[in-house]
């Protein structure tokens, strides 16, 4: 590469790490305030939270990989333009497409990034992010240790601990369970404990009692015993078993669309190549928004106010690329022989840049205008 090429792609590359900080942290914050409700509000402790949100942010940065490329180039270039480096580049002699060089490397740089998101590290996240969902699921020992507060593990049941112990003794518990249909009982012990088995979670309650309420007939049954053993598994209706999301599989399991992966996620034949198809098709998607980007900005002459039209082109032409790509999506996930349809955005930016920077190419250049004026 050139100076002015590893200038060029260097700038680039710094304005696109700024831009996907700050996009990743807005949507990070964004998703984390409704995590943080949702698992401190079951119990569950900061430490489990920042696992949860650490195993979304792949998920999180492949989401805005292209908008940081296309925001970068587009700020870049203009801030370059604005600058007059851009017209001493072409007063010596730097066309289009040798300033297209440089952006693609930044835009296959991009790309690369994507691609490694996309079939490596968002699989396995959503794959360990699932698994421990369920497993926090399952696990009702952190809902059962909030004092003061009357808490509901699974539905149909009411948990109440007035006071919880330093030695981890359950003080003034109340139980009740309404899953029966026919029958609800109420459970209050003045002492209990949580013990773990191979079987699972129990709840040990000591000096207490059972109120059993027949609906059927009003009757009221009561109950005193001075030890009693609750069996909490399934207490929160949490299934063993599991369909895995189809983005957690590989991606030569998807493009197959196999027996074994349409049993393990439930899926069609139609979504799986479709996902496995996009996975490829988004990398090549982002690899060429920052050249879509120069095109429109080449159109422009130099002007000491930006060029703010082409950016508002650009902007808009990557919105009716994202629409179109929603559209492709929702036909190919109805026919499994339109799996094709996942590549037309991409396709299309490569076109539409390849069009825009020949455009660029028949308009007269800045520097004869200047010098023709001079």
């Amino acid at each position: 590469m050139g100076t002015f090429d590893r200038y060029l792609s260097g700038q680039l590359l710094l304005q696109f790490g700024f831009f996907a900080l700050v996009l990743v942290a807005v949507y990070w914050v964004n998703r984390a305030i409704g995590l943080f409700d949702r698992l401190i509000e079951g119990g569950s402790s900061l430490a489990t939270f920042l696992q949860f949100t650490a195993l979304a942010l792949p998920s999180v940065i492949g989401a805005v990989l292209p908008i940081a490329a296309l925001v970068a180039t587009l700020y870049g270039i203009n801030r370059l333009s604005s600058d007059s480096e851009m017209v001493v580049a072409q007063t010596t002699g730097l066309g289009p497409w040798r300033l297209a060089r440089p952006v693609a490397v930044f835009g296959l740089a991009v790309g690369a990034m994507a691609a490694i998101l996309a079939h490596g590290l968002e699989p396995l996240a959503r794959t360990a992010l699932a698994e421990r969902g369920q497993e926090l699921s399952a696990d009702v020992t952190a809902r059962f240790l909030q004092e003061g507060e009357f808490l509901h593990p699974g539905d149909g049941v009411t948990v109440y601990v007035r006071e919880i112990a330093e030695t981890g003794e359950l003080l003034g518990l109340f139980l009740q369970d309404r899953r029966d249909g026919e029958t609800h009982t109420s459970y209050t012990a003045e002492r209990a404990y949580l013990v773990r088995g191979e079987a699972g979670a129990r709840l040990v309650m000591l000096e207490g009692m059972a109120q059993t309420l027949e609906l059927r007939t009003r009757n009221l049954i009561t109950t005193t015993f001075a030890d009693f053993a609750y069996d909490l598994a399934g207490l929160t209706g949490a299934d063993t078993t599991r369909s895995r999301d189809p983005r957690e599989l590989p991606t030569g399991a998807l493009l197959a669309a196999g027996p074994e992966a349409q049993a393990a996620t439930g899926a069609a034949v139609a979504e799986l190549r479709y996902e496995g198809h996009a996975r490829i098709a988004e990398p090549l998607f982002a690899a060429l928004l920052p050249l879509l980007a120069l095109g429109f900005l080449m159109l422009g002459g130099y002007s000491r106010l930006g060029l703010w039209r082409q950016i508002g082109g650009a902007v808009l032409a990557a919105v009716v690329l994202q629409l179109l790509s929603n559209v492709a999506e929702n036909r190919a996930l109805d026919d499994a022989g339109l799996w094709g349809l996942a590549y037309v955005p991409a396709v299309l930016t490569g076109l539409l840049a390849s069009i825009l920077l020949w455009r660029a190419t028949l308009g007269p250049r800045p520097l004869r205008r200047i010098r023709s004026a001079a």
